[in-house]
C-alpha cells in the first residue's frame, strides 16, 4: 500500500509519465554503456567517460524539438564534445592551465547561446564534459578511451530517444502562432460582420484570440522552443508575432468603432474578408506541408480598398465621410499588417523573397547568410548592458575560481566542487541563495546514508546490482520530489559509481560533502559579488533605452512624411534595442524579480515599444517620405501630436528605469474622435492622396498613445492623457 500510494503521488506530479520515462531511458541507457565498459571491457575510464557522457547528454542537457530532432543534435554535437574533452585533457597537467582554459571555454560556451537557443539546452553539458576531463591525472595517452567512451554514450542515448517511449511533442511556437493566427482571422470576419449585420459570439471570440495572441508572448515559451536564435527563421518568427498582435489591435479598434446603422457595402469590410482569409492561410503554411501563403487576393482587395478611399463627393473640398474614412484607413493600416504576417511565414519556412517583398527593411536581414546573421548577434550582447554577457561572465568566473580552488587544495574528486558551482549558481544572487540550501542539506543527507552503506556492505558487487535502482531513483524519483531529494539521492548515485571505479569506503562520501560545500560557497559569493540583480536591472534599463528609441522612431517618422530623411539609423538603433531587451525579458522570468521590477507590468511595456517600429515601416510603406511636405496646418498639427508621444516616452522610461509604473487600464477608442483634430484640414487641399496620409498618419500616432495610456493611466503624462485624441 506504501508504494502504491508513493507511486500514485510521483505520477501525480508527472502528468504524463515525461519524466519518469526519460529516468527508465537514462536507467537502460546508463546501465549498458558502465556494466560494458566496466566489466565488459574492463576500463575504469571508459566507464566513468561513458557514465558521465549519459548523465551530462541526457540529464544536464535540456533540448528542443521531437525526439528524432533530439537526438539529431546529440550526434551532431559529438566533435564539438570531442574538442572539449582534448582540450581539458590537454591542459590537465597545471591547474593554472586548466582554470585559465576553464575561463575562456566557460564563457564562450555560456555566451554562443545568443545565436541559437539549442547552445542554451547543451551549453551545461558542454561545460561538465571540458570539467571532466580537466583533472589529474594527466594522461593524454587515454584520450582514445575518452572519447571513445563519451561517443558510446551520445550514440546509445540518442538511438534511445527515438526508439525508448519517446516523449510527447509539446505545442511548439509555430503551432501557437498557427493557432493565434486561426483565432484573429475568426475575430477579422466578427469584425467585418459588425461593420455590416448584428452577429452573436463576438466578445468570446476576442476574448479567445487575444489569449491565443498572448500565449505568443517570448516569456511564456520555455526558452528552449521560444525563436530567439539569431537565424533568419526564428527572427520571422518574431516579427509574424508582433505583426499578429498589430493585427488584432486594428481589427479590436474597427469592431469598437462599428456603426450604430450596418453599412452593406463598406470597402473595408471587403478588405477585411480578405485580411481573415490571408491571415488563416499564413498561419496553416506553417504547419509541416502546409502551402504557401498566396498575396494576390490581399493585393487586389487592398488595391480596391484604396480606389474606394471616401474623401469627399465629386468636390475634393467637399466635408469628407469622416467615419468611413477612419475606418477604411484602419483597415488599409490592417492590411499592411497581414501582409507583414505573410511575407513572414515565407521567410519562416526558409523561401527567398523577391524585391516586392523584401520591404521597408523588415525582412532585409533575409538577404544574409545565418554567419553573418550570427556575428550581429553577437555584436549586439557584446554590451555592457547585456543580460546574457553578464551571466556568461559570471559563470566563467565562477567555474575557473572553483578549478583553481580544487587544484590548490589538491583535492581528490575536485570535479564534484565546480559540478556544485554549475548546480547552485543562477544569474542573480536571490536565486542562487535559493538553490543553496537543498543543495547543501541534499548533500549532507545523501553523504551520510552512503557513507553508512560503505561502513556496512564493502564489497562492490552489491553497488554494481544496486547501481540501475539509483539511477532511477536520482534521475527520476528525486526530481519529483523536490531539489533536496535530488542532491541527496544523486549524492547515493556518485557514491555507488565511485564505490566501482575507486574504492575508498566512508572517505568517499565525506569527500563528496566536503567538495559540495566548497563549490556552493564559491557560487554563492560569485553571484552576490557579480551583478547580483540578475537580469531584472538590465531589463529595466534595457528597456529604458529602447523606449527612448522608439521615441526617435516616432520623431523621425513623422518627420519623414513632412520632407525630411527616412528613419533608417533610427529603426537600426530599435532594432538592436530590441536584441537586448527581449533577451533581459527571457532571463527576467527566470528569476526571482526585485521589488522595482515586480512593480512593472512588462508586457504591456513591451509592448508599447514593439507597436512603434513594425507598424512605422509599414506606414512608410504606404506613406512614403515627403507624402505631406507643403501642407503646413498639417505639419504642426503632426509635429504638436509627435512631440506629446515623444514625452510620453521619455516619462515611461524614467518611470520603467525606476520601477515605478502603473498597471494597463482599459482606453476606449473611437475612431472618429481621434479625427476631430484633424477633421477641419480635411477640406483644405484638393489632393485625395494628400488626405488618405494625414489620416493613416494621424491613426498610428492616435494608436501609439493608446498604447502608452494603456502602460500609464490617463493624467499620467501628456502624451497618455491625448487618450486617443490626435
Amino acid at each position: 500500500m506504501l508504494g502504491t500510494s508513493l507511486l500514485g503521488r510521483l505520477r501525480g506530479r508527472d502528468p504524463g509519465d515525461v519524466v519518469l520515462r526519460r529516468a527508465a531511458r537514462l536507467t537502460l541507457v546508463a546501465s549498458a554503456v558502465f556494466y560494458a565498459c566496466r566489466y565488459g571491457a574492463d576500463s575504469p575510464m571508459l566507464a566513468t567517460y561513458g557514465l558521465f557522457g549519459v548523465v551530462a547528454a541526457g540529464s544536464f542537457a535540456q533540448l528542443p524539438g521531437p525526439a528524432p530532432q533530439r537526438a539529431r543534435i546529440l550526434v551532431t554535437s559529438l566533435p564539438a564534445v570531442w574538442a572539449l574533452i582534448a582540450a581539458g585533457t590537454l591542459l590537465a597537467w597545471s591547474t593554472w592551465a586548466a582554470a585559465g582554459g576553464m575561463l575562456v571555454i566557460g564563457f564562450v560556451v555560456a555566451f554562443a547561446g545568443v545565436a541559437n537557443s539549442r547552445l542554451v539546452g547543451l551549453a551545461s553539458a558542454f561545460q561538465l564534459f571540458y570539467i571532466l576531463a580537466s583533472f589529474p591525472p594527466y594522461e593524454p595517452d587515454t584520450l582514445p578511451e575518452r572519447l571513445g567512451g563519451v561517443t558510446l554514450a551520445v550514440v546509445l542515448l540518442a538511438v534511445a530517444e527515438v526508439v525508448l517511449w519517446p516523449d510527447p511533442v509539446p505545442v511548439t511556437y509555430r503551432q501557437r502562432l498557427a493557432e493565434a493566427a486561426d483565432g484573429v482571422g475568426t475575430f477579422l470576419d466578427d469584425t467585418a460582420d459588425a461593420l455590416t449585420h448584428p452577429t452573436g459570439g463576438r466578445d468570446t471570440r476576442r476574448e479567445r484570440a487575444y489569449d491565443a495572441v498572448a500565449a505568443l508572448a517570448l516569456s511564456r515559451n520555455p526558452p528552449a522552443w521560444a525563436p530567439t536564435a539569431a537565424g533568419a527563421q526564428d527572427r520571422a518568427l518574431r516579427i509574424c508575432a508582433a505583426a499578429l498582435r498589430e493585427v488584432l489591435a486594428e481589427a479590436d479598434r474597427l469592431a469598437a468603432d462599428a456603426p450604430p446603422e450596418p453599412i452593406p457595402d463598406l470597402a473595408a469590410v471587403r478588405l477585411l474578408r480578405s485580411c481573415a482569409d490571408t491571415t488563416r492561410a499564413a498561419g496553416r503554411s506553417l504547419s509541416p506541408g502546409g502551402p504557401p501563403v498566396d498575396l494576390g487576393g490581399l493585393d487586389v482587395a487592398v488595391g480596391r480598398a484604396e480606389a474606394a478611399y471616401p474623401v469627399g463627393e465629386g468636390d475634393a473640398r467637399a466635408a469628407p465621410d469622416v467615419p468611413r474614412l477612419c475606418r477604411d484607413a484602419t483597415a488599409l493600416a490592417l492590411a499592411a499588417q497581414v501582409r507583414v504576417l505573410a511575407v513572414g511565414t515565407r521567410v519562416a519556412n526558409g523561401s527567398r523573397l523577391d524585391g516586392e517583398d523584401a520591404y521597408s527593411g523588415l525582412f532585409e536581414y533575409a538577404r544574409h547568410g545565418p554567419w553573418t546573421l550570427y556575428w550581429r548577434q553577437f555584436r549586439a550582447h557584446l554590451a555592457p548592458r547585456s543580460a546574457h554577457l553578464h551571466s556568461s561572465l559570471r559563470l566563467a568566473v565562477a567555474l575557473a575560481v572553483a578549478r583553481v580552488a580544487a587544484g590548490l587544495l589538491q583535492l581528490t574528486h575536485g570535479f564534484w566542487v565546480l559540478l556544485a558551482t554549475l548546480t547552485v549558481l543562477r544569474t542573480s544572487a536571490a536565486n542562487t541563495r535559493t538553490e543553496l540550501r537543498p543543495a547543501v542539506l541534499g548533500t549532507i543527507v545523501g553523504a551520510v546514508v552512503s557513507g553508512g552503506l560503505m561502513l556496512v556492505i564493502q564489497e562492490p558487487i552489491v553497488y554494481a546490482v544496486a547501481l540501475p535502482f539509483t539511477l532511477m531513483l536520482a534521475f527520476g524519483v528525486g526530481r519529483l520530489l523536490g531539489p533536496v531529494w535530488q542532491q541527496a539521492l544523486f549524492t547515493v548515485l556518485l557514491t555507488f559509481v565511485f564505490a566501482q571505479l575507486a574504492p575508498e569506503g566512508w572517505r568517499l562520501a565525506a569527500a563528496r560533502l566536503v567538495d559540495v560545500v566548497l563549490g556552493a560557497v564559491i557560487g554563492v559569493l560569485a553571484g552576490v559579488a557579480m551583478w547580483p540583480h540578475g537580469a531584472s536591472r538590465d531589463l529595466r534599463r534595457n528597456a529604458a533605452r529602447y523606449l527612448a528609441a522608439c521615441a526617435d522612431v516616432v520623431e523621425q517618422t513623422v518627420q519623414a512624411v513632412l520632407g525630411g530623411p527616412p528613419p533608417d539609423r533610427a529603426l537600426d538603433r530599435v532594432r538592436r534595442s530590441t536584441t537586448l531587451v527581449d533577451s533581459s525579458y527571457c532571463q527576467y522570468h527566470s528569476e526571482r524579480p526585485d521589488p522595482p521590477s515586480r512593480g512593472v507590468d512588462w508586457e504591456a511595456v513591451l509592448a508599447t515599444g514593439h507597436r512603434a517600429v513594425p507598424a512605422a515601416e509599414s506606414l512608410l510603406r504606404r506613406n512614403p517620405p515627403g507624402c505631406l511636405a507643403g501642407w503646413p496646418a498639417a505639419a504642426a498639427l503632426l509635429r504638436d501630436s509627435a512631440g506629446q508621444l515623444r514625452s510620453g516616452y521619455d516619462d515611461l522610461a524614467d518611470e520603467v528605469a525606476h520601477g515605478r509604473s502603473s498597471s494597463p487600464v482599459p482606453v476606449p477608442t473611437n475612431c472618429v474622435d481621434e479625427l476631430d483634430r484633424v477633421r477641419p484640414l480635411l477640406g483644405e487641399v484638393g489632393s485625395r492622396s494628400s488626405i488618405r496620409h494625414l489620416v493613416e498618419v494621424d491613426r498610428w500616432l492616435a494608436g501609439l498613445a493608446d498604447s502608452l495610456a494603456r502602460v500609464r493611466p490617463p493624467g499620467g503624462g501628456d502624451a497618455s492623457s491625448r487618450g486617443g485624441k490626435s
